[in-house]
């Protein structure tokens, strides 16, 4: 589909006396929607770390014979969606070397900006590379780093770390929870009913473990799960202009998360309020592409005193399938995994209500279907600015060339979609929506990026150097 893909959503658990791998595995499901490309879970008893991990998702992944050996008191778990490296097996995570002080495991959300750097000085001093990821870079740096402890070794590596990372980081008495002081993604960690602690991508996945007392990792903290009380270290002030992602909001996390003291549902909501405010349409209904646009199309309709109704039923099931289509069914396009319901569109005025556009290949089909349904007009509305730039955080915009914002106006794009008119929401009024005028990164909208980024990489930048 045409929409920003996240790179991935990490778990990290300290439960005595528990099945933490199965813990990890639903808190992975819980997180599913953050990367469906490989997935993996490491667990350690005190002794040792064992690992399990592949490519596809979560439940393609796991199995009870495959989970039972991963016996222990401490997890990390990953679902991956690339951004630094291609989707293969050797790219999938959590990384887990053996070090001078022990296993060492780590899982990764985000991406680094300075990871060509970083690489090459690991490979001036002859340390091996074995996949193109920037998370496996910092886990050899972390296993070579100065310090008497794991959080030594952790606050003295993170200043060499330029971009987005929220980390959960596996030694073998222990879980770590690392977040950059950018705080560019979400983690949040929570106590467990039973005993113990859970960090997370998304409070959804610490609430599916029955988290109570759930607050955010502050940027550029280190929290420790272990034996003794939980450790909490302030690593790396926080930056003084924080760079949240906006599109956690408006598209990544499952309505249900909470960040930044705010419901995702409710900004959704706020964002088809603000957007009906700007660019009212004389039409008859209100039809959300489902899933993450449905709150937005609520809000609109709210606002603009138009019925809200279903125009589409997704396949939720399809996902991000490994079986490729044939000639005929890729033809099919969209049609794979959105049907239009014809009598709730038949010789109607539609207000089309999208989160975004990116590469502009599924929004024009859309506008089709409808009108293929019956629809009259189609006013498309979408709850975010146009994305003219790419991103170097961790999200998988593509380059410029592969944005639609960046070669086309907006009459270029109404007519490449053909619908009968289009409006993206203004960059003030998705502000509104969120109750902030600052502390978010905005960069995919404006050009203006937190850090000095090169512009010119692409997430399978370091491939050739694999053999």
């Amino acid at each position: 589909m045409d929409k920003p893909q996240h790179e991935c959503g990490v778990i990290g658990i300290y439960a005595p006396n528990e099945d933490v791998a199965r813990m990890a595995f639903f808190g992975l499901y819980a997180l599913q929607h953050r990367g469906q490309e490989a997935a993996g879970i490491a667990v350690a008893d005190g002794q040792t770390i064992r690992l399990h991990k592949d490519v596809g998702m979560v439940a393609q992944v796991f199995t009870p014979q495959n989970l039972a050996p991963l016996a222990g008191h401490f997890a990390i778990g990953h679902t991956r969606y690339s951004t630094t490296g291609s989707s293969n097996l050797r790219n999938a995570q959590p990384f887990l070397i053996e070090t001078l002080h022990g296993p060492l495991a780590l899982a990764h959300n985000g991406n680094l900006v300075n990871t060509a750097e970083l690489r090459r000085e690991l490979l001036q001093r002859g340390v091996g590379l074995q996949s193109s990821s920037d998370s496996e870079v910092m886990t050899l740096m972390l296993a070579g780093a100065k310090g008497d402890t794991w959080a030594e070794r952790l606050e003295n590596t993170m200043p060499k770390w330029q971009g987005a990372y929220c980390l959960t980081v596996l030694t073998r008495d222990g879980v770590y929870a690392v977040r950059d002081p950018w705080g560019f993604h979400p983690l949040s960690i929570g106590q467990l009913p039973s005993g113990g602690h859970a960090v997370a991508s998304e409070t959804g996945a610490l609430r599916t473990l029955g988290c109570v007392a759930i607050r955010e990792v502050k940027p550029g903290e280190i929290i420790a799960l272990s034996n003794s009380a939980l450790r909490v270290r302030q690593a790396l002030p926080p930056q003084p202009e924080l760079a949240r992602c906006t599109f956690e909001h408006i598209y990544f996390s499952r309505p249900d998360s909470f960040w930044d003291g705010l419901s995702t549902h409710q900004v959704r909501v706020r964002l088809g309020e603000e957007l009906a405010r700007e660019a009212p349409a004389d039409a008859d209904v209100v039809i959300p592409v489902p899933d993450s646009s449905t709150p937005a199309a609520i809000g609109y309709a709210r606002v603009s005193g138009l019925p809200h109704n279903d125009g589409f039923i997704k396949n939720r099931y399809i996902g991000r399938t490994f079986i490729q289509p044939t000639d005929s069914l890729r033809k099919q396009g969209v049609a794979l995994k959105f049907l239009a319901l014809e009598e709730n569109l038949r010789g109607q005025r539609v207000v089309m209500i999208d989160d975004s556009i990116v590469r502009g290949n599924t929004a024009g089909p859309l506008v089709q279907l409808l009108r293929d349904a019956g629809a009259r007009e189609v006013h498309l509305r979408i709850t975010c600015p146009p994305i003219a730039h790419p991103c170097f955080m961790g999200i998988d915009m593509g380059t410029y060339a592969d944005l639609i914002a960046h070669r086309m106006t907006l009459e270029e794009m109404r007519d490449h979609i053909k619908c009968d008119s289009l409006h993206f929401l203004s960059l003030a009024g998705m502000m509104r929506a969120l109750g902030r005028t600052s502390g978010y990164c905005n960069a995919c909208f404006t050009g203006i990026y937190p850090l000095k980024v090169d512009t010119a990489h692409t997430k399978t930048g370091f491939e050739k150097a694999i053999v």
